[in-house]
């Protein structure tokens, strides 16, 4: 029995061991599979995002700064996801994010949105436009345009505000 008795005491501590281990990796922030990795290099972009990342109007994609800079050190000064020549100017840009959003692109379509709620790249300030393309962005499976109408929402911002 008292064979026994120290099998169970080792097995118990093990346990204990690995239940620690699960609860402690359980905890945190759980990050998005599509948005919050590099497509290049694959590693996680640290937040905040914006500070860290580019987004490409080209291909939507949002590309770590440690890749851009790897990109621009080999003289390719293109997007460096899809070689597509960076635009010098608002109109291409546009005509390049309505390509994407033509395609049905969930995170052009949060783009779009964010330039008609603050007015840039050309567009005029359109809170009910930008409403309407965050909740098709929302229904194509964006996180960001979830975030965007829970905002427009609770601060009444081109829709009734509702804070329930």
């Amino acid at each position: 029995q008292r064979a026994h008795r120290n099998q169970h005491k080792k097995a118990c501590k093990q346990r204990a061991a690995e239940l620690k281990d699960k609860q402690l990796y359980s905890q945190g922030l759980e990050r998005s599979e599509d948005e919050d990795f590099c497509p290049i290099c694959t590693l996680p972009i640290p937040f905040p995002l914006n500070q860290h990342s580019v987004l490409e109007a080209c291909c939507t994609k949002k590309i770590c700064n440690g890749c851009v800079l790897a990109a621009t050190k080999r003289g390719m000064f293109d997007c460096a996801f899809c070689r597509t020549p960076l635009s010098d100017n608002d109109a291409d840009t546009m005509a390049m994010v309505r390509a994407r959003v033509a395609k049905k692109d969930p995170q052009a379509i949060l783009f779009l949105g964010n330039k008609y709620f603050f007015g840039e790249l050309g567009l005029q300030k359109d809170m009910r436009k930008a409403v309407e393309l965050w909740t098709k962005a929302a229904e194509l499976g964006s996180i960001g345009a979830l975030f965007e109408l829970g905002n427009a929402y609770d601060n009444g911002d081109g829709v009734e505000e509702d804070n329930a």
